[in-house]
């Protein structure tokens, strides 16, 4: 039996965004617990070329909505791109987080043979829809929750691989 292409990614995305917000509760924690403002954290990066933190959360969120949009034939919502705090990121993640909810199984089964239409900068790329989970988005969303994850490690916020999986509580 196969498994289908929601099962496949809407639980996924549902559980990494949930981690990443559980995450951002942390990292608040430990900016009070060491007396510094968590915004700080928004703007930290791994290497001086690379995105920062706050990206990271956007495109993590970014690659969750438009993926459900584009399998179930329907129109991602718009986030501006403008989060200047913790607190407006984990808006971000819970806007994103009710629009994938709110799309059910039935309108995203089934579209492993569609044409998905992804937008690039150098022009549209058209894949079909189980190529475009496995080997774009979930690569995608796992790159940047993974590197959210490491840049709040790498500044002192007390997070471990259960964190990552989601099994603390």
């Amino acid at each position: 039996m196969s498994i289908s292409m929601y099962s496949a990614s809407v639980p996924i995305f549902k559980a990494m965004l949930g981690n990443l917000a559980n995450w951002l509760d942390r990292a608040e924690a430990y900016a009070a617990e060491k007396k510094f403002d968590p915004v700080v954290l928004l703007g930290t990066r791994l290497a001086p070329d690379m995105l920062p933190f706050t990206r990271q959360v956007q495109i993590a969120c970014d690659a969750a909505k438009f993926c459900v949009a584009r399998l179930a034939g329907i129109e991602a919502p718009r986030f501006e791109d403008n989060e200047a705090s913790v607190a407006d990121l984990k808006a971000r993640i819970a806007k994103t987080l009710e629009f994938v909810s709110s799309v059910t199984a039935a309108q995203v089964d089934g579209s492993e043979d569609k044409d998905v239409t992804i937008p690039r900068r150098e022009g549209n790329t058209v894949m079909k829809g189980e190529p475009y989970l496995k080997h774009v988005v979930l690569p995608n969303l796992f790159f940047h929750t993974t590197t959210a994850y490491a840049l709040l490690r790498h500044n002192g916020v007390p997070l471990g691989k259960s964190d990552y999986l989601g099994l603390t509580s």
